[in-house]
């Protein structure tokens, strides 16, 4: 009888819960073999495994206890490396998570020993649930840090209800300290509305606010030494984030500003430039200015990836786990749970997407060529 639960489980996550993103007939499993890691060759062995194991170890023992819940594609922002210019088609709402369902989801995943849920998207403050969502979060036995991704725009209003609700971390985006820059890389008004949120941030006690900057050449690397003096009288931690390619976002090799120049570029400027302590598990290299107050840290996924330390998951708004970022493989979990799959189903499903996950990503060479998600329908 397990053997057969286990051969069950296996086709309902290959015949029915796999999607691909430019796979017309998205539940066909012949789609599989040309745009995933082939799922379908699991064995009923490596299922077994899964289910009488730990279905957030991956095969390289890689433990995944951080979860990124988009909660919608909707944005206020049209950022140009995040949205094409065209726009792109959103997911009908009736295929979008329910408040109710993505409460249901990351119960599973905090039971299985996620201590740390990030809400992405889109713009995870358009949802106007959003309160009542992070509540209920903080409601989870074990999850220990609810934190947000946001443009910023409207935390003058709604940060104080969010940290009463319970986030405690936060991550702002901001490319520029130029009021005319930001409106050309957003496409929108609001500058002065985000450094006023940042600055609102501070004050309420979040600690460190983390400021994330995508430095593009011939946009705004000119302002990595403004950035870095950012952090002399705030206690922000400012991330430059390497440039990196997605569907639709005009992506070329000679825009990308690498780890290796942009702290060759700060060590001139700013004697003593110091390296900092990493944890395990940062994505970023953190380093300081002498005497500031807050810190500067570099996300170089394309020049040096760090695969080997990944513990992240993403749940799309529309419901599919993604086990890497740059990565196409997708299994519908919204579909298992609107056809009442058991707890243990599901878990059984992320189990065997970890299974698949690779060592590492494609590389900064062969990343442009790949199939994905433009980064707005991914939530980062």
């Amino acid at each position: 009888m397990y053997r057969s639960f286990v051969r069950n489980s296996q086709m309902l996550a290959v015949k029915r819960l796999l999607k691909v993103p430019g796979c017309k007939q998205s539940l066909n499993p012949l789609c599989l073999s040309v745009h995933t890691s082939d799922f379908s060759t699991c064995q009923v062995d490596s299922v077994a495994k899964i289910k009488a194991s730990d279905p957030l170890t991956d095969s390289y023992g890689r433990y995944h206890d951080y979860l990124r819940i988009s909660l919608t594609e909707r944005c206020n922002l049209r950022c140009e490396y995040c949205m094409p210019s065209d726009g792109v088609p959103l997911t009908p709402k009736d295929k979008l998570l329910t408040s109710d369902e993505i409460l249901y989801l990351a119960k599973l995943f905090v039971r299985q020993g996620v201590t740390k849920i990030r809400l992405t998207g889109g713009e995870p403050t358009v949802r106007k649930d959003i309160i009542n969502i992070i509540a209920r979060l903080k409601e989870l036995d074990g999850l220990k840090t609810i934190a947000m991704t946001t443009n910023g725009l409207t935390l003058t209003r709604q940060l104080v209800g969010l940290q009463k609700a319970g986030l405690n971390l936060l991550n702002i985006s901001l490319d520029t300290l130029q009021s005319a820059r930001y409106e050309k890389v957003t496409r929108r008004k609001g500058w002065e509305r985000v450094i006023a949120g940042i600055d609102l941030a501070i004050q309420l006690g979040f600690n460190p606010v983390k400021v994330n900057c995508v430095v593009m050449r011939g946009f705004n690397d000119d302002e990595i030494c403004d950035f870095a003096r950012f952090t002399l009288d705030r206690n922000v931690d400012v991330r430059f984030i390497e440039y990196m390619p997605f569907s639709g976002n005009g992506w070329h090799d000679n825009r990308m500003v690498s780890f290796k120049e942009m702290l060759s570029i700060l060590t001139k400027e700013f004697p003593g430039f110091e390296a900092l302590k990493n944890e395990p598990n940062d994505t970023s290299k953190a380093y300081k200015v002498p005497g500031s107050k807050g810190k500067l840290g570099f996300i170089t996924s394309m020049s040096n990836n760090f695969c080997s330390t990944c513990n992240r998951i993403r749940l799309t708004a529309d419901g599919n786990i993604k086990v890497c970022l740059f990565g196409n493989a997708e299994i519908s979990l919204r579909d298992a749970v609107r056809n009442n799959s058991s707890e243990d189903d599901i878990m059984t499903m992320v189990g065997l997407a970890l299974q698949r996950k690779k060592k590492q990503h494609a590389g900064m060479l062969n990343l442009p060529q790949m199939q994905n998600r433009p980064m707005i329908l991914i939530g980062g």
